[in-house]
């Protein structure tokens, strides 16, 4: 489970460009707070070594699934929440776990915790409402 800006990450697949090649399909964390999005930890030096060869090669895209031997699952096992789920679901679940985690940033007298995790809260509070409001 990787974090950021005081809770879990969203486990998803995107694509990414290293330099001019596109790679598709490339297992990422993203945070729906801040927008960060980084290469999932469990296939990062594979991504790695992958974008520079087909870079190398002169290739204008790939597709990192042809080339990884993990599946999906067992990839995103630690997430918490996976971006092809319900959305409404997922931000639900992420507010659950920042107010948990809240409450332990409170026992822990941790103030910056609190302040970072108090304003995950209210961008995941207006982004549920505005899902619940599309409906």
């Amino acid at each position: 489970m990787s974090f950021c800006c005081g809770a879990s990450m969203i486990g998803t697949k995107g694509t990414l460009t290293h330099y001019r090649t596109q790679v598709h399909n490339v297992p990422l964390l993203y945070c729906p707070v801040c927008q960060r999005i980084e290469v999932h930890y469990k296939v990062e030096s594979e991504y790695e070594v992958l974008a520079e060869y087909a870079h190398g090669d002169g290739e204008s895209e790939i597709d990192f699934q042809d080339y990884i031997l993990e599946d999906d699952e067992e990839i995103f096992a630690n997430c918490v929440s996976l971006d092809s789920e319900n959305k409404t679901e997922s931000i639900r679940n992420q507010i659950d776990l920042s107010l948990d985690l809240l409450g332990v940033a409170k026992q822990m007298g941790d103030k910056r915790w609190q302040l970072d995790l108090k304003r995950r809260l209210a961008v995941m509070s207006q982004k549920l409402e505005k899902l619940e409001h599309q409906k």
